[in-house]
Parts: C-alpha cells; sequence; structure tokens
C-alpha cells in the first residue's frame, strides 16, 4: 500500500491551494483518510479528517477555511485550503486507515510521504 500526496507549493496569504493523496496497491477498502501537517520546529499536528459516511473533522485552526472530502472510487483524499495564512506553512502528510484484502477485518494507518506548503506574508 502506497499513499501520494500532490498539490503542494508557494501561494501569497489570502490564497488557495488543493491537495490531493491518493491510495494504491492492496486495498480493499478504507475507512477514516485525513491530513496532518508539521511546521518548522513544532510538533506534528492533525489539520482534517473524513470518515465514511463523510463526515470530518477540522482543527479550529482551520475550521472554516479548508475543506477536506473524498472521492472513494479513486480512493482519494483532498484538502482544499482557502484564505491561506502564513501560519499555514507546512509539510502536510496525508494518512488513511486500509482494510488490505477480504480475510482480514484490519485497518491500518498509513502515511504519505508529506508535501511542502507555504503561504508568504
Amino acid at each position: 500500500v502506497q499513499l501520494q500526496a500532490s498539490g503542494g507549493g508557494l501561494v501569497e496569504a489570502g490564497g488557495s491551494l488543493r491537495l490531493s493523496c491518493a491510495a494504491s496497491g492492496s486495498v480493499f477498502s478504507i475507512s477514516h483518510m485525513g491530513w496532518h501537517r508539521q511546521a518548522p520546529g513544532k510538533q506534528r499536528e492533525p489539520v482534517a479528517v473524513v470518515y465514511t459516511g463523510d463526515s470530518a473533522n477540522y482543527a479550529d485552526a482551520v475550521r472554516g477555511r479548508f475543506s477536506i472530502f473524498r472521492d472513494n472510487a479513486k480512493n482519494t483524499v483532498y484538502l482544499q485550503m482557502n484564505s491561506l495564512k502564513p501560519e499555514d506553512t507546512a509539510v502536510y502528510y496525508c494518512f488513511a486507515g486500509i482494510r488490505e484484502n477480504s480475510q482480514s477485518s484490519l485497518y491500518t494507518n498509513y502515511w504519505g510521504q508529506g508535501t511542502q506548503v507555504t503561504v508568504s506574508s
């Protein structure tokens, strides 16, 4: 199983970016998908997560500016980031709870490689 994140880049404050993260390999089903981020010198923190059925949770710092949604047919999760601020600058990591086959009921958390988001003031 692999998670491939993309969509990061450099944007001015107030701008928008959309991140995507696609799961590939032995994917039977996916429970939750989401994003964490890590700014320089800080601990990794949760950003948003979306569950089966499309219910979602957001960190207080991004609620109202970011939207998370998933395309189950493509095993892909997206993070639409609007009204970006310099404090959103970080490496963004995607994750997903993946069940690899029908013989096991176990869901394992997998992580993507991270994509850099830089917001200039």
